[in-house]
C-alpha cells in the first residue's frame, strides 16, 4: 500500500479562499526545471514565469526582447516541475498589445504548449479586450498594475508609480475594471504602500505586491534577485534570503584550483 501523499494542486480558486481568510500568498519566479522543482517543494504557492527571464536568464537589458516561443521553453520547464505550485507565465511584449486576436493566440499557445495555468499581461483599461478574450476561452489571467516593465521606455525610469493622484485614481481604476472583466488577481508593482493596502482593501481579488509594501495579499520576487545571485541589484523592496553568489563564485574558484593543482580528480573518483 502506497503511503505517499496527494499533493493538491494550488487553484485560482484556493487564492481566492486564502484571501477571504486572511491568508498571505506566497509568490516566486522561477525559469527552468531544476529550480522550480526547489521552489515548488518548499511550498511556494504560484510560480511565475516571469518575462524577467530576459534579464537574469538572457542578459537583456529590459523585458522587452524575449519571444512567445523563449517564454514557452521556460514554462514548459517549470511546469514540468510544479506538483502543487499554480504556473503563471507572463505574455512577452508585443504578443498581446493592441490586438486581442494575437492576445488570446499567444495565451492559446502558452497554455497548449507548456502546460501552464494561467498568464499575466501588464496594464488595465487599455487591454481589456485582449483580457476579455482570453478570459472567454476559459484561460485565468493576472493583472499588473504600477510599475509595468514592458513600458519601461515610456516610463523612462524603474522610480515608484502612481505617487501623484491622477496615476493613482487610474490605477484604481483599473483594478477594479481588471476584476471586473474576471481577472483571477492583480500584481502591484512598485507604488506607495497606502495606495496598494486601498486597492487590496477595495477589490475582492488577491493583490501580489513587489515594492507595494505588506498590505497587499501576497507578495513575488524574481528568484535570482532574492537568492543574491545578482550583484548589485538591491532596490529597497528586495529582501535577500541567501548570497549565493559568494557560495557559487567560491565553488567555480575551488574547482578551478583543483584541477589546476592536479588534485581533482583524485584515485577515489577514478574507475
Amino acid at each position: 500500500m502506497s503511503t505517499h501523499k496527494e499533493v493538491k494542486r494550488i487553484t485560482t480558486h484556493i487564492l481566492q479562499e486564502m484571501k477571504n481568510r486572511g491568508e498571505k500568498i506566497a509568490m516566486l519566479t522561477a525559469y527552468d526545471y531544476s529550480m522550480a522543482a526547489i521552489v515548488d517543494e518548499a511550498g511556494v504557492d504560484i510560480i511565475l514565469v516571469g518575462d524577467s527571464a530576459s534579464n537574469v536568464m538572457a542578459g537583456h537589458e529590459t523585458t522587452l526582447p524575449i519571444t512567445l516561443d523563449q517564454m514557452i521553453y521556460h514554462a514548459s520547464s517549470v511546469v514540468r516541475a510544479a506538483k502543487r505550485a499554480l504556473v503563471i507565465v507572463d505574455l512577452p511584449f508585443g504578443s498581446y498589445q493592441g490586438n486581442s486576436k494575437e492576445a488570446l493566440n499567444s495565451a492559446i499557445r502558452i497554455m497548449k504548449e507548456s502546460g501552464a495555468h494561467g498568464v499575466k499581461m501588464e496594464g488595465g483599461v487599455e487591454i481589456a479586450e485582449s483580457v476579455t478574450r482570453i478570459l472567454t476561452a476559459g484561460i485565468p489571467v493576472m493583472g499588473h498594475l504600477g510599475l509595468t516593465p514592458q513600458s519601461i521606455y515610456k516610463f523612462g525610469t524603474y522610480t515608484v508609480r502612481a505617487k501623484e493622484e491622477a496615476e493613482a485614481q487610474k490605477l484604481r481604476d483599473d483594478a477594479l475594471k481588471l476584476q471586473e472583466l474576471g481577472c483571477f488577481g492583480i500584481v502591484l508593482e512598485k507604488i506607495p504602500a497606502k495606495l496598494a493596502k486601498e486597492v487590496s482593501e477595495s477589490i475582492n481579488i488577491p493583490t501580489i505586491g513587489i515594492g507595494a509594501g505588506q498590505n497587499c495579499d501576497g507578495q513575488v520576487l524574481v528568484i535570482h534577485d532574492m537568492l543574491g545571485i545578482n550583484k548589485g541589484f538591491k532596490p529597497r523592496f528586495l529582501r535577500q534570503y541567501a548570497n549565493l553568489h559568494e557560495i557559487m563564485y567560491g565553488a567555480f574558484q575551488n574547482y578551478v584550483s583543483d584541477i589546476k593543482a592536479k588534485t581533482f580528480p583524485n584515485e577515489k573518483e577514478e574507475y
